[in-house]
Order: structure tokens, then C-alpha cells, then sequence
């Protein structure tokens, strides 16, 4: 199976900028998504292709990616990127849409099912062959000898599911409330080698520049690193308590309506629910929301206990302006570790 190049492109650099003011035809598709969804979709796409063509021998489908921080492609939309659909690792990133654009309907997210998310996937380790720091849990990652990698949480669904992860770990632990969470979250931010702006520039960090002892990334993620850089290289952990990461997907109901696009947009977003893509997904590692699929690969997912946002810490918005706005508590907390 084709996977990612070892030699990782800047985030946001397959940006299709000529696409920020033109029209689209009904045959092109424009989805946006996240920096870590390349070979994914790589692979997605020319399936729905296949099927729409068939079906539309008149006119035939290209569809066409953008990649980037999910945030920084919510940005580029906001700012007049022309995408159909988005296809994201962050619920808050689709919402901004409506929120400061009114590009999609509030109920957007009841439009398809699981609350529009078709896969989804938790947060693991990946460490160097033989785990020579014995890296376990969150627990393991406040040693003084322990480097991290993952992306920054101000630009990076990922960066932010990371950090809710630990948050909700040592609350569970400790109680909510409490101050040792609070203690333990800054030195964990402390041990930070580097914060990029996406996963696949963690990922460069961690492989290529050899930064840090423990790369934290989605489970797909981390598992596809290690079938391309080398299973007699890398190990993979998965935190048995952990977070679930929801992939939500949505049509951008203005550009669409602009573009006449609407139909194969419904259609591709219908399509990532079918077994054909869900079968492609779990070969990517992400668990999926079919539950016979998730049964006969479950010797490929560990079982893990997930808790949501929004159970453990409230709404998302409540989240975004209490921990990641400018000046909130991650802010707070990267003081401290300094």
C-alpha cells in the first residue's frame, strides 16, 4: 500500500490557491481537510471517481485536495478558499465555518451519521525500537529525562486532542479540579522538544531531525509511520485510557451552491460511510464507524476506554475559550513551564 514519502512537504503547501477566487464545475471537488489525510484520500478518492463516473459517463470527476493544520485550512476557507467539503480531525474547525462565515447550516452536524463522523481514532506513542525511556502512559511522560513531540494546539486538531488526552488522563486520576492536574499538565507542556504547526511536521521532527523520545499523534498515524520508517524501528503505545477523536465531515453548503456541486458533494460525503471506504479507512489504521468492519479488524485496534470532550470537560467552545484562546490556560501554562 502506497504510503507517505519520507521526504514531507511543508503543511499547506498542496494549497490550490488558483482555486481561491475561480469557479468550479460540477465535475471538480475541492476538499479540504487535515495535513495528515494525504495518502488517505489518495487512495479514497479514485474509488468514489470510479463510481461517480460510472454513473455520470458525461462528466467525469476530479476531485482535488488541500491539506494544512485543520485550523489553518478553516482559515484559508474563511478567507475565500473555494473547497465543496471539509474533512477534518477537529469539530471546532468545521463549526468556525458557521460560526464567522455562515458558509454551513448550524445543524450541520446531524446531517450524517455518528455526528457526522465516519471515522475516528485516539491518541498513541511512538517511540524508538525497544522503548529505551520505557514509556507506558501519560505517567511516563513527566520524567525529567523524557522529550516530547506534537503539534502545536493553537493551529493543530491533533495538538489539541493530545493535550485534552493527558488533561483528561490526570483528571481522572486525580479528580477534576484538581491543582496536581494542573502541576502535572505544565511540566508535561515543559518537556516539549518543539511545537509544530501540524502532525506531518511533528512527524518530520521526530523521524528526520531525530528531536524528542515520543511522538504523540492520532493511532492511525503513529501506526502508518512505523509501516513506512520501519516496524524494526519504531514501537507504538496505546494509552489504554484515552481520548476519542472524532473526523468530521461536512459539505460547505455556499461554495457548493456557488460552484454546483452540491450532488457529488452529498454523494462523496454518503460515500465515506459505505463499506468500500470504511474497509480503506481501517487499512490506514482509523477505526470506523461500521461496527462488522471494526469486528473483524479488532486484532488491529487495542481496546482502549474513551471518554469525549465534551463529557469530560464541556462544550466545545467552552473548551477553545478556556484552554486555547490567546491568554487561556494553555497560554498560562507554557509560562510556567518556561
Amino acid at each position: 500500500m502506497k504510503r507517505f514519502p519520507k521526504t514531507v512537504l511543508p503543511a499547506g503547501l498542496l494549497i490550490l490557491t488558483t482555486l481561491l477566487s475561480g469557479a468550479a464545475s460540477a465535475a471538480q471537488l475541492l476538499n479540504s481537510s487535515y495535513d495528515i489525510a494525504r495518502e488517505l484520500f489518495t487512495e479514497l478518492n479514485p474509488l468514489f471517481e470510479k463510481q461517480w463516473n460510472a454513473a455520470h459517463p458525461d462528466d467525469p470527476l476530479t476531485i482535488r485536495q488541500s491539506h494544512g493544520g485543520s485550523s489553518k485550512q478553516a482559515l484559508a476557507i474563511l478567507q475565500g478558499l473555494r473547497a465543496d467539503v471539509v474533512t477534518y480531525n477537529q469539530v471546532t474547525d468545521v463549526q468556525v465555518l458557521h460560526d464567522k462565515g455562515q458558509l454551513l447550516a448550524a445543524d450541520w452536524q446531524s446531517r450524517l451519521a455518528n455526528n457526522s463522523s465516519p471515522y475516528y481514532s485516539t491518541m498513541a506513542f511512538l517511540v524508538r525500537k525497544g522503548n529505551p525511556k520505557q514509556i507506558t502512559d501519560w505517567d511516563s511522560l513527566l520524567r525529567d529525562d523524557v522529550k516530547i513531540v506534537f503539534p502545536n494546539p493553537k493551529t493543530s486538531g491533533n495538538g489539541r486532542y493530545t493535550y485534552l488526552a493527558a488533561e483528561g488522563f490526570w483528571q481522572q486520576k486525580n479528580g477534576k479540579n484538581s491543582p496536581e492536574t494542573t502541576k502535572q499538565m505544565a511540566k508535561f507542556l515543559s518537556h516539549v522538544a518543539v511545537f509544530d504547526t501540524g502532525g506531518r511536521g511533528a512527524t518530520t521532527s521526530f523521524i528526520e531531525r531525530g528531536l524528542g523520545d515520543v511522538l504523540i499523534s492520532f493511532e492511525s498515524e503513529v501506526n502508518n509511520i512505523r509501516h513506512e520508517y520501519g516496524e524494526d524501528d519504531y514501537d507504538v503505545i496505546v494509552p489504554p485510557f484515552n481520548i476519542l477523536a472524532e473526523f468530521p465531515v461536512a459539505r460547505i453548503d455556499k461554495n457548493t451552491e456557488r460552484n454546483g456541486t452540491q450532488a457529488v458533494a452529498d454523494a462523496y460525503l454518503a460515500f465515506l460511510y459505505s463499506p468500500a471506504a470504511q474497509e480503506k479507512m481501517t487499512q490506514f489504521n482509523y477505526r470506523v464507524a461500521d461496527a462488522g468492519i471494526m469486528a473483524a479488524n479488532k486484532t488491529r485496534f487495542p481496546p482502549v476506554r474513551l471518554f469525549r470532550v465534551e463529557t469530560q470537560f464541556g462544550p466545545w467552545a467552552q473548551v477553545m475559550e478556556t484552554r486555547f484562546n490567546s491568554g487561556g490556560e494553555f497560554d498560562t501554562l507554557m509560562a510556567q513551564g518556561r
